[in-house]
């Protein structure tokens, strides 16, 4: 439900990964992506429809629109919405060329994103949305109908935040903040109650935040082995940068990352959310320094659920049935039942007893067509990064 059809290449732009994403999504047993937001738009509609008329092997895809963002922007390959008038006419549009869904940006601005949700809502259509202008809360009353990431984008707590305002002036402070925050009481608690209130769904995509917490995650084989020579140097120079106890003591003044307890607050976030009566919904958001690729991060945010204190039936469950009951599929796909679509995954092992038995996919069936997961994962060895 945070999924990418592009990776992120050296500096600010991205690389839409056309032949070796849908390949992993599928080897990983995801049969139904999402995008949370698209840098390529009309390359995904393409790839949306050669999947769905059997000519590449992929995911059934909801192919979000180009992200809703404002003045401000740090990505030179996003549009700035000009006004609400500029976002109602950026969402009539691409709704008319086939997506079906959008993802707000952290720039956008109230007026905008109160536009984008009227005209996206009347016409059947959800609007999630990655923010840092506004905060959780506002954008709930503003009609929202899902928020990206959790906790560590809301900015609404800062005591630095001025309103209106997407700043990173005090970056370095954010974890050391987060890590402090009381989940269980106050605001914290009180926005959880108004999501809840207000019908607006969470997407976990723990696995991009666990890249900052030095020392995780194991780096996998099959990881690297996806990655192009290029991109495989790129994601370990900045995963051994990240991990660097030193540059830790010089940012934040101590030797242990703040990023340890932001990433649990993180979790603790998505657990009690969930607990009262919150829709969560789960992804994985390939992007970051670059070692979260479709399909394996999708398993390691279900391992990382069980981790937040969810059972693995429950992590299981938050991963394919509240996926599909948020985008209105539930009678058709999310669970195993006669009359389903049979899109169903094979796995040697019980990740229903022990999760981590999630990564030994042997055979995908998506509408009762088989794929070999070894097949389609070695036919995209070393290309992660270029195609």
């Amino acid at each position: 439900m945070h999924e990418h059809m592009f990776y992120p290449l050296r500096g600010v732009n991205f690389g839409e990964m056309g032949f070796s994403f849908p390949r992993l999504y599928l080897a990983g047993g995801v049969t139904t992506v999402r995008t949370g937001g698209s840098i390529e738009p009309y390359s995904d509609l393409s790839l949306k429809n050669d999947i769905d008329a059997g000519k590449i092997p992929g995911p059934k895809m909801h192919v979000t629109g180009p992200y809703l963002e404002g003045e401000g922007t740090w990505a030179y390959q996003l549009h700035p919405l000009k006004g609400p008038e500029d976002a109602t006419r950026t969402v009539n549009y691409w709704l008319d060329e086939g997506v079906d869904n959008f993802k707000a940006y952290m720039f956008i601005t109230p007026a905008e994103l109160s536009a984008a949700v009227a005209v996206a809502h009347k016409r059947g259509a959800k609007v999630t949305g990655h923010l840092c202008t506004i905060g959780f809360r506002e954008a709930a009353q503003l009609g929202i109908d899902d928020l990206e990431h959790g906790l560590l984008v809301d900015t609404e707590f800062f005591p630095w935040k001025k309103p209106d305002t997407c700043s990173d002036e005090k970056a370095d402070e954010e974890a050391p903040f987060y890590a402090k925050l009381d989940i269980q009481s106050g605001p914290v608690h009180d926005m959880i109650a108004d999501l809840v209130n207000h019908h607006v769904a969470v997407t976990s995509t723990l696995p991009v935040f666990e890249m900052s917490v030095p020392g995780r995650p194991t780096v996998q084989k099959r990881v690297l082995d996806a990655l192009s020579p290029d991109a495989r140097s790129y994601f370990l120079n900045n995963k051994v940068r990240n991990d660097d106890v030193a540059a830790t003591k010089k940012l934040y003044g101590t030797e242990v990352s703040p990023w340890i307890g932001a990433f649990r607050k993180s979790m603790d976030f998505e657990y009690a959310f969930a607990k009262a009566g919150g829709l969560l919904l789960a992804g994985e958001d390939p992007t970051g320094m670059g070692g979260v690729l479709a399909g394996f991060g999708d398993q390691r945010e279900v391992e990382l659920l069980v981790e937040a204190g969810f059972t693995p039936v429950e992590a299981i469950h938050i991963a394919t049935s509240n996926g599909a009951q948020y985008l209105g599929e539930l009678n058709r796909i999310g669970t195993i039942a006669a009359g389903k679509q049979a899109d169903l995954v094979v796995i040697k092992g019980d990740p229903s007893k022990k999760i981590e038995d999630i990564e030994n996919v042997e055979m995908v069936f998506k509408d009762g067509v088989g794929y070999d997961s070894a097949k389609l994962i070695q036919s995209v060895e070393g290309m992660v990064g270029t195609r």
